[in-house]
């Protein structure tokens, strides 16, 4: 394409078309024609030196085929007085491109692209070369074509879309364009719509805007609506795209509402809304129609209050989206480019009437929508109202409120103006006037220029523009409330310029809350509680489930928990650890000690008192008849026993170990050497009687002790081995009490004894008591005058099944809560009945008789040893003879007794062989 001469040669059926295009959408009108003789046009024409072209939404989008519906007073009018009155301004200044004046050809986009798109074709028509030369009148003669406005600049369109389909047929003639509405972040594309500017911010930092906002108030799970178009598509996308950079924001859907929406499509998408309920904030990226129709398709679902909705700067604080929708509306908060109200436009508007404002040819249809009324028979409306008398006025006899793009009607007419004239200043060298080079203005020159201007804008904001075209991005943050007077308004409750300054407590939900209270929720998944972990749900990471940390983890993130150490728990809110809690193996004051040292103590004063009385009555024939040797050895045991409770339970340390390790076993291991010895000693005299008249050998007294001796020195040697190798020491246990609930974890400050080393302390002195039970068993014949026999069977069973008891108890708790206090109190109460077992049986039948029957205690008749022997021997002979009856019984005989008699010294043997009750120690 060739800009030499600014023109396009075009073959002659584009250009049949083009004109075409012209005659069916650019009948201009004369500002001087009577109004009576108007016809409504098409388009605004204003003569000029430099014209500039103007896209303003003058009428709504048609319905049924019909390209352009009612009028927009707001959108339409009042932006496009904006226009003239801003290049009224200009052309008033001396300062601002001095002696050139500003034409223009405004357009009616009537809010559709394609419309828009035919409409634009009027500014490309000067650039075209038209060839004629085909074309010829009735008369033959060539055609006398009238020369098109050459418009070096546009001031729109309003919706993104239109703007969108405009640039690419106004880039192609280089023509630049400053929008003064459309925000889609699409036209920030420098290499598509290069000659594309805008005083407006782009959707990107409206949609930044909005999820700021959405943040601030913790809505983390919203939905988006946008209306179908470029505006509300590139907006929804640009909100999207962000909150997946952000993070922390989850769109639930993405509805859009079509360009053409069929009956009861607004319910649908309501409903459709409430498909998933927990997003309640909606993000609408729509027109004002749209929004409206939501809004009354909400109400009609008697869902108000349901949803939460953030409106972009196409809802902003206009009227029109909220009219007989308030109660739905309440709570809304709409983003709006920060802008101030023109005073002077409010002035200028407000003094248009049919007689002054000719030159709008769309005037008068604004003028009979405004004040309800008719203008005659060329009027748009039909009868049935009151005929106008053009005498009304804008604001007294009507409603009026400046729309919020005024302003940037405005400063878009600025923008392009400051340009031209620093043009003008390069190329005219600041002569007045248009000089030659201005005559064809060339479109990338004064691109630069308009991307170079900063001067303060009509509201004193400044206007700039990036590499990009796009405005800064400075919004105000409005919130719809209805107050106490149920009056609505929209109130200002924060500002956004690169970052969100918001005022929470300017906030107010419903009109019977006070404002401030926190917002409503939208959220998919509420917080987790304390010490409960986020189990995200897979593709929406804002919905998740909690799940509480167990055991001994704790919350060590968000989404994460992690073990504590060794030696702690996680606190009650488990967000952290805390030192497990240490206590003694067994506290004095417990129950389960309580019991134990008192049987112990009552056990070690009843053993104190036998053996005084045995130190006592030592001489005497009942003392004598228990084996005196034996019975020491057996009660110093016994009191063992009963001792080994005391170290059991004292605080651990290095002494009290030992004395556990030593005395565990020891006091058990003394008595049942004892017994063992004893019934030992009975069974092998028996035993030997059977056979011969002979005394088996180790059956004195002295050989008894020695015995009974060596059969301790094995625990004894143990023990002293055991503490050389292993040196005792306390140690803190945290796995003894480690329990499932935490809050019951203990750590057990304890001797270093395992449960394994404790049995195995143990075993020796079980082993005696088992061997000892055997003897006992195998001794159970042997007449009661002789001996301890019976007695001594009774305490071992009694013994087996005490430890027998003891066993499960004390394995069967290993796993309980009060292992620590059951193991101890079990073990400690075991070897006391042990010893009480062994101490009552054994005894105190005989501290009974030494007490209180002293006349018992004394030998009836005494015997010689030779005597007992001759006695043994005629026993044995009876027994022979009692043995080869059929059922004889008598399995010992004399000389097992005469054997026994043998074994002892003169006093016992004469002492056992006469009982007290006993007429002979044979019966």
């Amino acid at each position: 394409m060739g800009r030499g001469s600014g023109l396009l040669r075009v073959p002659p059926c584009c250009f049949l078309l083009l004109m075409m295009l012209q005659a069916s959408t650019a009948a201009s009108s004369d500002s001087q024609q009577p109004l009576q003789q108007q016809d409504f046009g098409h388009s605004i024409r204003l003569d000029g030196d430099i014209i500039l072209g103007g896209l303003f939404p003058v009428h709504a989008r048609g319905e049924r085929g019909v390209a352009c519906g009612e009028l927009k007073k707001e959108k339409g009018v009042q932006r496009l007085e904006a226009m003239l009155f801003a290049i009224d301004l200009v052309n008033r200044d001396p300062e601002l491109l001095p002696n050139v004046t500003l034409g223009a050809r405004v357009l009616d986009t009537c809010s559709r692209d394609t419309h828009a798109l035919e409409q634009s074709l009027t500014f490309v028509q000067a650039l075209i070369e038209k060839d004629g030369s085909d074309v010829r009148c009735s008369n033959g003669e060539l055609p006398v074509l009238a020369k098109p406005d050459k418009v070096v600049g546009v001031i729109g369109a309003s919706a993104s879309s239109v703007s969108i389909m405009v640039a690419n047929i106004l880039r192609l003639f280089q023509i630049p364009q400053i929008s003064y509405a459309s925000t889609a972040p699409e036209l920030s594309d420098a290499a598509r719509y290069d000659f594309f500017s805008r005083v407006v911010p782009p959707d990107s930092y409206q949609a930044q805007a909005m999820l700021d906002v959405v943040m601030a108030m913790g809505w983390n799970y919203v939905s988006t609506l946008a209306s179908e178009g470029s505006y509300g598509e590139s907006g929804v996308e640009a909100f999207v795209q962000l909150s997946r950079e952000t993070g922390g924001v989850c769109v639930a859907q993405s509805l859009k509402i079509p360009r053409e929406p069929q009956r009861g499509e607004f319910d649908r998408i309501v409903l459709r809304l409430l498909e998933t309920p927990n997003a309640r904030a909606v993000i609408m990226f729509a027109n004002e129609d749209d929004i409206w129709r939501v809004l009354d398709a909400t109400r009609r679902n008697n869902l108000t209050g349901h949803f939460l909705w953030v409106g972009s700067d196409s809802w902003g604080s206009k009227i029109s989206p909220v009219v007989q929708q308030e109660q739905v509306a309440e709570g809304a908060i709409t983003i709006l480019p920060k802008r101030a109200s023109v005073d002077a436009f409010d002035r200028y508007f407000k003094s248009r009437s049919l007689s002054n404002n000719r030159r709008n040819v769309w005037f008068a249809e604004f003028w009979e929508e405004n004040f309800g009324c008719r203008l005659g028979m060329h009027g748009k409306r039909g009868g049935g109202l009151k005929k106008c008398t053009g005498l009304e006025k804008v604001g007294r006899d009507s409603a009026y409120q400046q729309e919020g793009k005024v302003q940037f009607v405005m400063d878009a007419v600025y923008a392009m103006a400051q340009a031209l004239h620093r043009m003008h200043q390069d190329v005219c060298g600041g002569s007045p006037g248009l000089c030659p080079r201005m005559a064809n203005v060339d479109g990338r020159e004064l691109l630069a220029h308009i991307r170079a201007v900063n001067f303060n804008g009509s509201a004193g904001t400044p206007v700039t523009f990036n590499q990009n075209g796009d405005a800064p991005g400075r919004y105000d943050i409005f919130q719809y409330q209805i107050n106490n007077q149920s009056e609505a308004e929209y109130k200002v409750i924060g500002h956004w310029t690169n970052q969100l300054n918001l005022d929470m407590g300017a906030l107010q939900w419903t009109s019977a809350a006070p404002a401030g209270p926190l917002p409503p929720t939208s959220v998919c998944s509420l917080p987790c509680g304390a010490g409960e972990r986020k189990k995200v749900v897979k593709g929406v990471p804002c919905c998740w489930h909690c799940e509480r940390c167990q055991g001994y983890h704790f919350l060590s993130g968000p989404s994460s928990c992690q073990p504590c150490p060794p030696r702690e728990r996680p606190d009650r809110n488990r967000t952290g650890c805390r030192p497990i809690p240490v206590v003694r193996r067994l506290e004095w004051r417990s129950l389960w000690a309580v019991g134990p040292a008192l049987l112990a103590a009552l056990g070690m004063a009843a053993t104190a008192f036998v053996v005084a009385a045995f130190v006592r009555h030592n001489d005497t024939p009942m003392v004598r008849a228990a084996g005196r040797e034996m019975s020491y050895v057996l009660l110093g045991g016994i009191f063992l026993c009963y001792a080994a409770t005391f170290p059991m339970m004292a605080p651990p340390g290095a002494a009290i170990c030992s004395l556990r390790r030593l005395l565990l076993g020891l006091g058990l291991c003394f008595s049942y050497a004892a017994l063992l010895t004893k019934t030992n000693r009975i069974h092998r005299i028996f035993q030997q009687g059977r056979r011969s008249a002979a005394a088996p050998r180790l059956i004195s007294p002295a050989s008894q002790l020695a015995i009974a001796a060596g059969l301790i020195s094995v625990q004894l040697l143990g023990v002293l081995l055991w503490l050389a190798v292993d040196p005792p020491r306390a140690v803190v246990d945290y796995e003894e009490q480690r329990t499932y609930d935490p809050e019951l974890a203990r750590g057990v400050l304890k001797c270093d004894i395992t449960d394994l080393q404790t049995i195995c302390s143990l075993g020796y002195s079980l082993l005696l008591m088992v061997t000892c039970t055997v003897y006992a068993v195998k001794t159970r014949g042997v007449p009661e005058s002789f001996n301890e026999a019976k007695p001594i069977g009774f305490t071992m069973y009694t013994t087996c099944i005490v430890w027998l008891a003891f066993i499960p108890i004390y394995f069967g708790t290993a796993q309980t809560a009060d292992k620590v206090y059951i193991q101890t109190a079990t073990l400690t109460v075991s070897l006391s009945l042990s010893a009480s077992v062994s101490l009552g049986l054994l005894y105190l039948p005989k501290v009974y008789v030494i007490l209180l029957h002293p006349e018992r205690n004394v030998a009836k008749r005494k015997r010689s040893f030779k005597s007992v022997v001759a006695a043994a021997t005629a026993s044995s002979k009876l027994s022979q003879l009692a043995a080869q009856r059929p059922n004889g019984h008598q399995a010992d005989g004399p000389p097992a007794r005469a054997m026994l008699a043998r074994s002892m010294p003169a006093e016992e043997a004469s002492s056992e062989f006469t009982a007290p009750g006993k007429a002979s120690g044979f019966l």
